[in-house]
């Protein structure tokens, strides 16, 4: 991200596909502290249309940990309708730095090691993880880059799982203890504004699991709200 902007530089524009209150405005904040050199518009997709700055250009950026694309296509339609030669990117994830994140907040729960080199004297807090979203099975697969990644962190089985769907967090909890993983862990792989904020909860009482608190305005998910904007500004 550069260090100074013209005054005419693309506004960013961070579309929330729910309330822009809570979780969404705290990112934003940071995102401003950040990057004062950016003028920073936070709107729900719903009020995108009319948030677009009339005669300058944006980048919007949908705060999304992959590309949802029922929120994607209304992004794309409130752009088309308000005639803005606006740039949509693409969501958060799958990035290391979202990984990142999903361990932190794991070690915050003592779900995992705070570091990450994992000695072999040192047993893990838990056999396996569950990384959960919501949307279904083609959530599922759009975080599976992701699952990966933070397999690779903890060196443990990272299974994905729909938590408001098939194929869901019991099935994925039955395939873990199959292969002996007793001891289990559902790593969230929400922001906090896609889904209620009692069906991590819920999911983990079911399977007998831990669980972490989503993402929420974690530094990494500000970050990648700004590398964002600034890889489309570079092209």
């Amino acid at each position: 991200m550069p260090t100074s902007l013209p005054p005419d530089a693309p506004v960013l524009v961070l579309a929330v596909p729910g309330s822009t209150s809570g979780v969404a405005a705290e990112i934003a904040a940071v995102v401003r502290v950040d990057n004062p050199q950016i003028e920073v518009r936070l709107t729900t997709v719903t009020d995108l249309a009319d948030s677009l700055p009339a005669g300058r250009e944006a980048i919007v950026v949908p705060l999304l940990t992959w590309d949802d694309p029922i929120v994607l296509a209304d992004i794309g339609k409130a752009v088309a309708a308000a005639g803005s030669p606006a740039v949509v990117t693409e969501a958060l994830g799958p990035h290391p730095l979202l990984a990142e994140a999903l361990h932190i907040r794991l070690a915050e729960r003592g779900l995992a090691r705070a570091d990450r080199v994992r000695l072999l004297n040192v047993s893990s807090p838990v056999d396996a993880i569950i990384l959960g979203t919501v949307g279904g099975e083609r959530a599922v697969h759009a975080v599976q880059a992701t699952a990966v990644l933070l397999a690779s962190r903890l060196t443990l089985p990272v299974v994905a799982a729909s938590l408001d769907s098939d194929p869901g967090v019991p099935i994925a909890a039955e395939r873990l203890r199959a292969a002996g993983a007793e001891r289990l862990a559902i790593a969230p792989c929400l922001i906090g504004h896609e889904a209620p904020a009692s069906i991590v909860e819920q999911a983990a009482a079911g399977v007998r699991a831990g669980y972490a608190e989503p993402l929420g305005a974690h530094s990494a998910v500000a970050e990648l709200v700004a590398r964002a904007y600034g890889s489309q500004l570079a092209t």
